[in-house]
């Protein structure tokens, strides 16, 4: 499947019973940046559960990260979300520890075990984020866009092969908000595609870059604001 790290062919995207996105046709390629937009309600969100697994397809073909999502087991999931990285609007950060803590739960979560290697890895994505300084910092001292760091670096541990951003500068200020997206961006650039939804238009023309649009039950691959 080439350069394409997501790539959905005619698929339909059921909620429940109810069709949402019909004759779904996307590709994002490897070190890819695109914004997927669209009202809400327009599927967006039952979009991304697709590719992180969320929602089984039944019509049509899926890949994602290299899993086939027509044929994926639920024990096969927790294998495919360790190739995502996923960022959420609510930082979901363990509050009752520090940074450094937060990182180790999900890395001994997914099967690391190397106390030196979890520590070197903590550190590089702390580095990548900017925030090697806060490493023994509980959540709460943190600013939201630091915070919002951290979740970008948790999302990173696992050297995924795509980010999936769901609003993540939506509890933060203008210049937070384009730190963050600069920040996602460069991440893009070293290799791991981004797609970031969004109702931050000002981000998007501060960053221009190709955009993906739910809209009247379908997708359209290369929209405008």
């Amino acid at each position: 499947m080439s350069n394409s790290v997501i790539q959905l062919t005619n698929v339909d995207v059921f909620q429940q019973n109810q069709l949402v996105l019909s004759q779904v046709n996307l590709h994002v390629d490897r070190g890819e940046f695109v914004y997927l937009i669209g009202q809400t309600g327009s599927g967006k969100s039952s979009l991304l559960k697709v590719i992180y697994g969320d929602l089984h397809i039944k019509t049509g073909q899926g890949n994602v990260a290299g899993y086939d999502l027509k044929k994926l087991s639920d024990e096969e999931i927790p294998f495919l979300r360790r190739k995502l990285g996923i960022v959420f609007q609510d930082f979901q950060l363990l509050t009752d520890r520090t940074v450094e803590k937060n990182l180790e739960f999900v890395l001994q979560a997914t099967g690391w075990t190397n106390l030196p290697e979890i520590a070197g890895r903590i550190r590089e994505v702390l580095d990548q984020v900017g925030l090697r300084s806060k490493i023994q910092k509980m959540p709460h001292e943190l600013s939201g866009g630091e915070q919002q760091r951290v979740v970008i670096a948790r999302a990173l541990l696992n050297h995924p092969e795509v980010i999936l951003a769901d609003e993540p500068t939506g509890h933060l200020d203008p210049e937070t908000s384009e730190e963050i997206t600069m920040l996602l961006r460069q991440i893009s650039q070293s290799g791991t595609a981004v797609v970031l939804a969004t109702h931050d238009y000002h981000i998007i023309r501060t960053f221009p870059s190709r955009i993906i649009k739910c809209e009247n039950g379908l997708v359209v691959e290369n929209a405008s604001i």
